[in-house]
């Protein structure tokens, strides 16, 4: 008989795992100061979701950082890349896909520590947790717009679910950073606490989860996210469709080079 598998098996680059009992921290754990995303942990994150899923002695999950950032989005070299060879985003799209559908698809519960700045695709995968428990000084928002991208990588899925239609779309459309009190004041999180505490409380929801009968906490995490699932499913394509398109626009080039050069953009329409 095969041993059963274990996360710390599958050689991740972009994360490191710490056990305590039946509790399984992944860790985002990058090079980058802010944990920024690059093809490597792009493609891990797209199949680390499933390994925790198939890790057998984990009941639950948490999902955290090293450094001083959660996940800040995009990396700009990265992106700079895709800009030059569009071909090269197009090829991510299949994965993108799969970080949404890995996180909706776990049946274990995944909480995650929010310790840092969440942004862009950062934003999306701790929103998509089932728990999320943030240092109050942690800034959370998706500003794919801001670097001349549709917000289609999950952001336009999960926001309006959390706070509703208006002020998703609001926030969306600007850009805009919440800071985790204000995330938390709209329900976008569940809990904004002073760094010193977020172990306490992410202990304590832990304790509680575990406390209750395994299969009844899982299959009540799967039927409340069918929901979720059937919107993924009906927006993931075209919502991949229309960023894929709006990398190859010249205000795309222009938005990324203004945002590296720290000055404003010059936006043509184009």
């Amino acid at each position: 008989m095969a041993a059963a598998f274990a996360i710390e098996s599958a050689n991740y680059q972009r994360f490191t795992f710490a056990r305590d009992g039946k509790i399984l921290t992944a860790f985002i754990t990058s090079d980058h100061p802010v944990n920024g995303v690059d093809a490597i942990m792009h493609d891990e994150l797209a199949t680390i979701f499933t390994d925790l899923q198939r890790d057998a002695d984990s009941d639950i999950i948490i999902l955290s950082a090293k450094g001083r950032a959660f996940c800040a989005g995009g990396d700009f070299d990265w992106f700079a890349e895709q800009i030059d060879d569009p071909a090269k985003f197009r090829s991510i799209a299949w994965d993108a896909k799969r970080i949404v559908s890995g996180l909706l698809e776990m049946e274990k519960p995944i909480i995650c520590r929010l310790n840092g700045a969440a942004a862009g695709l950062g934003a999306t995968i701790a929103l998509l947790c089932d728990i999320i428990i943030a240092d109050e000084k942690a800034l959370i928002g998706d500003p794919h717009v801001k670097v001349g991208l549709v917000a289609g990588d999950g952001g336009a899925l999960i926001w309006p679910q959390l706070i509703g239609y208006a002020k998703a779309k609001e926030l969306l459309m600007t850009g805009d950073l919440l800071t985790a009190v204000e995330a938390k004041e709209l329900g976008l999180i569940n809990y904004a606490l002073p760094a010193d505490q977020l172990d306490a409380k992410v202990s304590e929801i832990c304790g509680k989860i575990l406390g209750n009968p395994k299969w009844a906490v899982r299959w009540t995490k799967t039927v409340t996210n069918i929901p979720l699932k059937a919107l993924a499913a009906q927006l993931m394509d075209a919502s991949i469709g229309y960023e894929s398109v709006s990398n190859f626009l010249d205000d795309r080039r222009e938005a990324v080079a203004a945002m590296a050069e720290k000055r404003a953009p010059n936006l043509t329409g184009e």
